[in-house]
């Protein structure tokens, strides 16, 4: 009974070390699902793990659903990290969407909203 559980114990470990390794978004600024007074001049994006700068995108779409492509930062400080300049904003709803390359090699995504006063 033992060498047939040997296998499926390895399959869940390695299937936890797969899981653990796609970058996960811990902060940003803006803050997910604040309210600002003043438009943010970046968009700034902090993941668990480091990610390949030149392949992440970074949308912005505004009211009206106008949406804008921001340039990522090639040096946007640490490797865990993405920084884009913001357009002037005016007030409104915004959403910030992003995709990433994972250190393990998978693309990974999501997104944001918040509000300008």
């Amino acid at each position: 009974m033992r060498g047939a559980c040997l296998p499926a114990v390895a399959a869940l470990a390695l299937a936890a070390e797969v899981a653990t390794a796609h970058s996960l978004l811990l902060e940003s600024d803006p803050r997910a699902g604040s309210v600002v007074a003043a438009p943010p001049a970046r968009v700034s994006l902090r993941f668990n793990n480091r990610i390949e700068k030149r392949l992440s995108r970074i949308r912005l779409v505004g009211p009206g659903n106008a949406a804008r492509e921001l340039p990522v930062a090639a040096e946007s400080g640490t490797a865990d990290r993405v920084t884009a300049e913001a357009p002037p904003l005016a007030a409104g709803t915004y959403k910030v969407e992003w995709q990433v390359l994972s250190t393990d090699g998978h693309i990974v995504n999501g997104r944001f909203s918040f509000e300008v006063r």
